[in-house]
């Protein structure tokens, strides 16, 4: 075979190859044999520009593909070839190079092939599966052998312990897609230390080398390119956990800790290593985590929980164009194949395999799924994966949206043999509708069961809506709901209120882009809210109404979303139900609109996840986001922390939450956030500089970064609230000034600056999802006038000789939230030294009732029917105030008291120690927690201050004696 058949052209894409064809007759390594393919180079370098741009590059490799018939082979030995060109490698510059122009050759080989359908789509995942499983181990090979003469090796039961390598997803399935990342997850047999080597490593440290050797090998960028894109986030623990991991371990973590979700991921997983005694023993472990021995039905719900969340996020991020996550794509396919595995296989083992179509062909043997199905669904999942291929083909990029150029869009055409984009849309149209259908089937839940509206309440619902009413046909309607007689705040009356609104509702409609499907799904819904709404408990129906009004005029442009509510009227009666309970979680779901796919599990909305939980939940959020693709990661942490803090808010109304748990679960939720935005700014100020290198500890990591968060005031107290901001301070302890290692070398000292401007960015950066946190820096060393981070030595020099006695006192309030271990020590050995400090108590209580009497001054907004709980007297800051005070003036000699930095623990010491009574710890305890429960009810209704009553005006009084006596009557 010579040439392939032959394919029509647009005439743009024709002169676009002939253009390509005179560049390369004019390079100087142009053959005359070239010539006898020129049609097949034209249409070839049209199509692709990652084509077009190599063979300008390397135009001997047109020699190797079409003069020596390399494209023409069926089949390619990849693992002789690359093993050859490996034998003349001898260091790791080397190394980087042939990778790369192996890979790049082969993959240029395999584009050719696909983009001018040589080759069908089966062919190309298996060719682009296999390239990337030698790349990937033949690497490891000669990377293990490098370190051999330096730290030998580390022996095992069955000789020389191997680093084993899993391929995860599409990898691991054999059905890698073209420009693809690749995760992975290193482990290796047995603990242990290495042998006939100069110098003798741990087996961990040798395999931790290799590792970030392999990562480096295939991930780093250089003048040809990277090998793969390598994800290790699917590890255990993820980016927190060691990069590679002992059997034992790995075995502990997934029966202790591993997840459902994780299940899922390990389902395709495969040894990227050749089969040896080692890989068998990695299988055993890891079969019995997968796999279940009986029907997995406990797999169901979870299994539709990430059908939820594949819906949700298909609404959210109005994935129309994206052939992988949008309705009917990919991953719907993917998803239906794998749960019937997982469901299935721990009974029939020929189930337990990585391939989507395999599995597919042994679900019909099994008479699990239909054969028409099982057909339907592959057809349709290879003809997006053909167009998946196309699209990245065109320019080596990682991408599953469809084209909006000209071009691409006609390159698309070319390839799949159609003369129209409308023809290209309808053909796409169906092959996502035939995929959707299986995956609504799949897992589907039974129907629930909802209470028929009586009948005249039903009709009247509708009238109001539909029908012009007089005053005394609206009486009338609203007597079924027994509510003719009620008299709103206002001079109307509930019935002309609510009518008035209705009008002027629809009036506003004229006004609004609303598609036909989107009205007539707006009138049947309608009538449904207006139901909901005046069966309502509210003591006020029609500003009720004006409260759900107010999220329906949000999401008028959003016909999803009006679906949502009306095909699942339990989410609307929650919506009604929160939005009666607080104008502040109304106003949250009305500016964004997202939160109401949260109304669909009731459970989970008033049931907010486990404390230690977050961290994990936050991971997995940020697992379906590419590393690079720091837009969506922005807006994968804002949405996380909506969803979250509204189903805190929504346990708090409920009162499920006593307020300890709720500041407990804002507080958890902020620092799961902290940790994962310092490690996406880390990896994003890495890729441009490289890592930082210190005198003292040599290269950083992404374990050990050098680098610690403390957080300070309600964080640190473990006390924050609806809408607080987060007071942090940043510390890194990176001795010298080398520079970093990478493509743009910094100084050590600018790159904890750039990654602290980093964090920042991606906390306060504003999005249609609004800020992640509002952030005080002023309580780090100087104020506004110091670095953004500080070396730990000169915050301490800085805590020990120069700081004012206010911020001791914050410090007080002050914990360690993440960072490097050594960090952690010498921030705590800081702060019990200044807390311990001996102080002189006269001057002490001055300094204290000097600044908080400067603070109600200027701060302070009670009057005589409102009152300031944090500010006025006998408040919020008067009791921190007295701690604060308690505690700078005894820790030198009680040094216990530094152990924790909030107040209703201190109080608790206080009182154990007796440098209180405990009935005034027991005065202050209440206090102190009666208003911060009213303060988070204040929030959840848009208050700030509370009204005066009794109760309040006696804790005032009671804490305003301690306040004397501790702090004023001292100094008398």
């Amino acid at each position: 075979m010579t040439n392939s058949p032959p394919i029509a052209l647009f005439n743009e894409l024709i002169e676009l190859g002939n253009l390509r064809w005179q560049e390369l007759q004019s390079h100087q390594e142009f053959s005359s044999q070239f010539e006898m393919f020129e049609e097949q180079i034209k249409t070839a370098f049209s199509l692709s520009d990652f084509i077009s741009v190599q063979c300008l590059k390397y135009p001997s490799w047109l020699t190797e593909l079409l003069v020596k018939k390399l494209l023409f082979a069926e089949h390619i030995d990849y693992q002789d070839k690359l093993a050859m060109v490996l034998t003349e490698v001898e260091n790791e510059a080397v190394l980087q190079q042939q990778l790369r122009q192996f890979r790049n050759f082969h993959m240029l080989r395999i584009a050719w092939r696909d983009l001018l359908n040589i080759q069908s789509i089966e062919d190309s995942l298996a060719q682009v599966s296999e390239l990337a499983r030698q790349l990937i181990n033949q690497t490891n090979n000669w990377l293990y052998q490098s370190l051999q003469p330096q730290f030998g090796l580390p022996e095992g039961e069955f000789g020389p312990q191997p680093m084993l390598i899993l391929g995860m997803g599409k990898l691991g399935g054999g059905e890698l897609n073209f420009s693809s990342d690749i995760d992975l997850i290193f482990t290796y047999p047995a603990v242990g230390v290495t042998t006939g080597g100069k110098k003798s490593l741990e087996n961990q440290q040798f395999f931790t080398k290799l590792a970030q050797k392999l990562i480096t090998a295939l991930d780093q960028i250089t003048a040809d390119g990277q090998v793969y894109r390598v994800d290790m986030r699917l590890r255990p623990f993820g980016d927190s956990g060691p990069i590679v991991m002992h059997f034992d371990a790995m075995e502990d973590y997934y029966q202790e800790q591993g997840r459902d979700w994780e299940r899922y991921a390990m389902l395709k997983a495969s040894i990227l290593n050749r089969p040896c005694d080692y890989t068998n023993q990695l299988s055993d472990i890891l079969q019995p985590f997968i796999y279940r021995r009986y029907l997995d039905f406990s797999a169901i719900e979870s299994l539709r929980s990430m059908k939820s969340m594949i819906e949700q996020e298909v609404r959210r991020r109005g994935l129309t164009n994206n052939i992988k996550l949008g309705e009917g794509g990919i991953r719907e396919a993917e998803f239906v194949v794998q749960s019937l595995q997982l469901i299935n296989g721990g009974r029939e083992s020929s189930l337990k395999v990585q391939s989507l179509q395999l599995a597919l062909g042994e679900l019909v043997n099994l008479q699990i799924l239909p054969n028409q199905s099982a057909q339907d669904l592959q057809n349709s999942y290879l003809w997006l994966r053909k167009v998946e291929h196309c699209l990245q083909q065109f320019a080596d990029k990682q991408t599953q949206v469809l084209p909006n150029n000209d071009i691409d869009q006609k390159r698309l055409l070319t390839v799949l043999g159609l003369l129209d984009y409308t023809d290209f849309m309808e053909l796409l149209d169906k092959h996502c509708t035939l995929i959707h259908q299986q995956f609504s089937l799949l897992v589907k839940e039974d129907p629930a069961l909802q209470d028929d509206i009586a009948d005249e309440q039903q009709q009247g619902a509708k009238d109001l809506w539909q029908l012009q009413l007089d005053a005394a046909e609206i009486q009338s309607i609203l007597k079924y709901w027994h509510l003719a007689d009620e008299v709103n705040n206002t001079p109307l009356s509930i019935a002309e209120d609510v009518y008035q609104q209705i009008n002027t509702f629809k009036q506003d409609l004229t006004t609004q882009r609303i598609g036909q499907r989107g009205l007539t799904t707006l009138n049947n819904l309608m009538p449904v809210i207006i139901h909901n709404v005046l069966s309502s408990s509210a003591n006020d129906h029609a500003e009720l109404f004006r409260r759900v009004l107010s999220v329906l005029h949000a999401v008028l442009g959003r016909t999803a979303y009006l679906q949502l509510l009306f095909e699942n009227q339990a989410a609307l009666f929650h919506l009604v139900k929160l939005c009666a309970a607080s104008p502040w979680v109304t106003q949250q779901i009305a500016r964004f609109p997202l939160l109401l796919d949260e109304l669909l599990n009731p459970v989970s909305l008033y049931q907010p996840v486990a404390l230690n939980q977050y961290s994990d939940e936050l991971r997995q959020a940020l697992l379906r986001v590419e590393p690079e693709d720091l837009e969506l990661q922005i807006e994968t942490l804002r949405q996380f922390k909506l969803s979250q803090q509204l189903k805190i808010a929504a346990s708090d109304i409920s009162n499920a939450l006593p307020v300890m748990q709720v500041s407990d679960h804002l507080t958890y939720l902020a620092e799961a956030i902290i940790v994962q935005v310092v490690d996406i700014a880390w990896q994003q100020i890495v890729a441009k500089n490289g890592v930082p290198v210190c005198e003292t500890h040599g290269p950083k990591n992404i374990q050990d970064k050098g680098f610690a968060v403390l957080g300070f005031g309600k964080l640190g107290g473990w006390e924050l609230g609806y809408g607080s901001d987060l007071d942090l301070v940043f510390l890194h302890n990176c001795d010298g000034q080398q520079l970093t290692n990478g493509k743009k070398p910094i100084g050590t000292s600018g790159f904890y600056i750039k990654l602290a401007q980093r964090i920042l960015h991606i906390f306060t950066i504003k999005t249609g999802l609004g800020l992640l946190y509002d952030v005080d820096m002023r309580l780090r060393p100087s104020g506004n006038a110091g670095l953004l981070v500080c070396h730990v030595n000169g915050f301490a020099t800085y805590e020990t000789e120069n700081a004012w006695t206010w911020e001791h006192q914050a410090l007080g309030r002050a914990r360690f939230i993440t960072g490097c271990n050594e960090l952690h020590k010498r921030f705590s050995a800081v702060r019990i030294a200044v807390l311990s400090k001996p102080r002189v108590l006269l001057e002490l209580a001055d300094e204290v009732v000097t600044m908080r009497e400067k603070m109600r001054a200027h701060l302070a907004k009670g009057n005589a029917e409102n009152i300031d709980l944090k500010q006025d007297a006998g408040g919020i800051a008067d009791i921190e105030f007295i701690v604060q005070f308690m505690l700078l003036a005894h820790t030198s000699s009680f040094p216990s008291l530094a152990k924790w930095p909030d107040n209703v623990r201190i109080l608790a010491d206080l009182a154990t120690l007796s440098l209180i009574t405990k009935s005034e710890a027991d005065t202050l305890n209440q206090a102190y927690l009666e208003y911060r429960n009213y303060a988070h009810r204040l929030a959840l209704q848009n208050g700030a201050l509370a009204t005066v009553n009794a109760s309040l005006v006696e804790l005032q009084t009671k804490v305003k004696a301690i306040w004397n006596k501790y702090l004023i009557d001292m100094q008398q």
